[in-house]
């Protein structure tokens, strides 16, 4: 599969009013990729993609998937108020947190959302503070190891997310006592897997689960919640996810297990994130050191603080040279930024055409875990975000400042936060320093 960035010429042109180093999304092709998404599951009624916030949240890209019918899956207090501050209420957010503070609780249930409660102990928790719903979705860990198409593909058991199989049954036990009338299930086992057995073994097990959860307690289950895990071609030699496919074989399960029984009709949802936005966004740096040692490195305006997956992970994020894209890749770079870590590298060995300094860098597949896992480790500041629409560009956030940085501080000499030095240092700084 073939990267492909937009072209030199766009990329300068927003480099000369947003410097580098810039996220930039297509907004017109995440729209397409939410039409396929619910295209794939148009045979369900109920279906629901609740985009992962987490991957990108930006309250212009949640716009986006709201106009798609898209809900919001949300993790934190700031996601629950960015959700409220789009417009998204009740069924139209899914709360899924895990050892929660009260008041996340007391917001998503202000707002009306979905509850994926974590935890049996969240139980009294939850009653506490915000009060149990009549509708709660659990969370399953079936423990051991993730095999589909028997090939493992993780190990649930060592994950902290989720409950046994024996506390789900006491949960609704519980649950059903305290007034909760419907129940969803939502698991998550794997995380960005291209394996096209994934969904439709997800929702086997969880409407199997269903099944017994109704036969044994009389419970209503109304919804299956397949959560994320659907991964994307991070490698050009990589195939993506054929959606529809995906979407057919879900829909087999929906006929063999529940179409026909008395839990029909159920709803099946998502909860997508890299799926939706990673390969809709590039990180755009531009080249400002070269440097030849024991191996050749370029060093970048960009860092980890900007895109920490290739250090937090060793993962593989395409780059590409705009305006080069047909020259030889016959050198060999280490592609780095200027932290003080050694692991501050956006690829090693990599072959790639030759790169001066005021060459444009692109990084592909950053549009899900790039920006929203930033930070400002050696105070680096994060950057802006820039949208791709029908007309042209639109900034959706821009770079953080100095100002910025120093605005929590309250501290002599940063003028309340201007980072400004103001006069001289108090009496006593510096005292027993050199």
């Amino acid at each position: 599969m073939k990267k492909v960035a937009p072209e030199k010429q766009l990329l300068e042109s927003i480099a000369a009013q947003i410097p580098t180093p810039f996220h930039l999304y297509d907004g017109p092709a995440l729209e397409k990729r939410a039409q396929d998404l619910n295209a794939a599951f148009s045979w369900n009624e109920g279906f629901r993609e609740y985009f992962a916030v987490k991957a990108t949240p930006n309250p212009h890209i949640l716009e986006l998937l709201k106009a798609q019918g898209c809900g919001v899956d949300c993790a934190s207090l700031c996601e629950l108020k960015m959700a409220r501050a789009v417009g998204f209420r009740r069924e139209e957010i899914m709360f899924s947190s895990n050892q929660t503070p009260a008041g996340e609780f007391e917001l998503a249930r202000e707002l009306g959302a979905i509850i994926n409660l974590d935890d049996i102990s969240h139980i009294n928790f939850l009653q506490e503070h915000g009060g149990i719903p009549k509708v709660i979705c659990l969370r399953y860990n079936p423990g051991g190891d993730a095999v589909v198409a028997n090939q493992v593909m993780g190990r649930p058991e060592e994950a902290k997310f989720g409950m046994t199989r024996d506390q789900i049954f006491e949960s609704v036990r519980r649950l059903q006592a305290m007034g909760t009338e419907e129940f969803g299930l939502h698991a998550f086992l794997v995380s960005n897997t291209r394996a096209p057995d994934y969904y439709p073994a997800m929702a086997a097990m969880l409407m199997e689960l269903a099944l017994e959860i109704h036969r044994e307690l009389g419970a209503k289950v109304f919804m299956v919640n397949l959560s994320g895990g659907i991964g994307i071609p991070y490698r050009p030699e990589e195939e993506p996810v054929d959606i529809a496919k995906v979407g057919e074989r879900v829909r087999e399960a929906y006929d063999s297990l529940i179409r026909g029984t008395s839990l029909h009709p159920m709803r099946v949802v998502t909860e997508l994130g890299r799926y939706m936005t990673g390969p809709i966004g590039w990180l755009v740096a531009r080249a400002i050191h070269t440097k030849d040692i024991y191996k050749q490195y370029i060093g970048l305006d960009a860092t980890a603080c900007n895109l920490m997956r290739p250090a937090m992970y060793g993962a593989y994020h395409h780059i590409t040279v705009p305006g080069k894209e047909n020259a030889p890749c016959d050198r060999v770079y280490d592609v780095v930024g200027s932290l003080c870590e050694n692991n501050d590298k956006f690829a090693v060995d990599r072959k790639l055409p030759e790169i001066l300094p005021g060459d444009l860098v692109v990084i592909h597949d950053t549009g899900a875990h790039g920006h929203s896992m930033g930070y400002n480790y050696n105070g680096k500041l994060r950057s802006a975000e820039v949208l791709l629409t029908d007309e042209g560009y639109r900034l959706i956030r821009r770079a953080e400042t100095p100002e910025d940085y120093f605005a929590t501080l309250d501290y002599p000499g940063l003028n309340g936060g201007t980072g400004q030095l103001q006069g001289e240092p108090p009496a006593g700084w510096g005292a027993g320093r050199p």
